[in-house]
């Protein structure tokens, strides 16, 4: 990964430690340009400068999905709120401002599409099988089993389903993305493919 990449990423507002950071962009390096790679949960673009590092690298595109209004725990109250992200003349969260000063600060602007709206409403028209699929979105149990449900279908054989904040012991996070990743598994679609803190990637196999 570029140092210069790296070192936007690390000054990105977001959650993602470094060392997962790391884990998708070698995700993306080794799953290759078989398609599409999907982000479902952009917010400032810090994950999204990983992924699309490899991407550049390997001559991906990745489109990565958001209504950048923020999921509930980055509302006014919540732990995540960020009041500079806050529209001042709506009161309403957007980040997509800041992802796209971020985007274009590393030139990765014909690399990354930004798509602005709901993961759900734009997965009833995506038919392009995926190399890989990061399912990052709102960690509630609705929106994240729906972003699995309508997501994970779209990875092709081979490809590589990646979810962040999967917690196992729940005295360290939230249940839903650690459901989903067992819902994964069960599905005995995907298999266990890496972990790096609380990422797990997972490869789909042909059954």
């Amino acid at each position: 990964m570029r140092t210069e990449h790296q070192k936007a990423a690390q000054s990105c507002r977001g959650f993602m430690p470094h060392e997962e950071g790391m884990a998708l962009y070698r995700a993306v390096a080794e799953v290759g340009a078989k398609g599409p790679i999907i982000e479902v949960g952009s917010y400032c673009g810090k994950s999204t400068i990983y992924l699309g590092s490899a991407a550049l690298e390997i001559g991906a595109t990745v489109f990565t999905i958001d209504h950048h209004r923020g999921s509930e725990e980055m509302q006014k109250g919540w732990d995540h709120h960020d009041s500079s992200l806050v529209d001042t003349e709506t009161g309403r969260m957007d980040s997509l401002p800041e992802l796209r000063k971020n985007l274009e600060n590393v030139g990765m602007e014909s690399t990354v599409v930004a798509i602005v709206g709901d993961a759900l409403t734009v997965s009833y028209f995506w038919e392009t099988p995926c190399s890989l699929v990061f399912i990052d979105g709102g960690h509630g149990p609705i929106p994240a089993h729906a972003d699995f449900d309508s997501w994970a279908p779209k990875v092709c054989i081979g490809g590589l389903l990646a979810i962040h904040d999967v917690f196992p012991d729940p005295e360290d996070g939230g249940r839903p993305p650690y459901e989903i990743y067992l819902k994964a598994l069960d599905s005995q679609r995907f298999i266990d493919y890496a972990a790096v803190g609380s990422l797990r990637i997972l490869k789909k196999i042909d059954v």
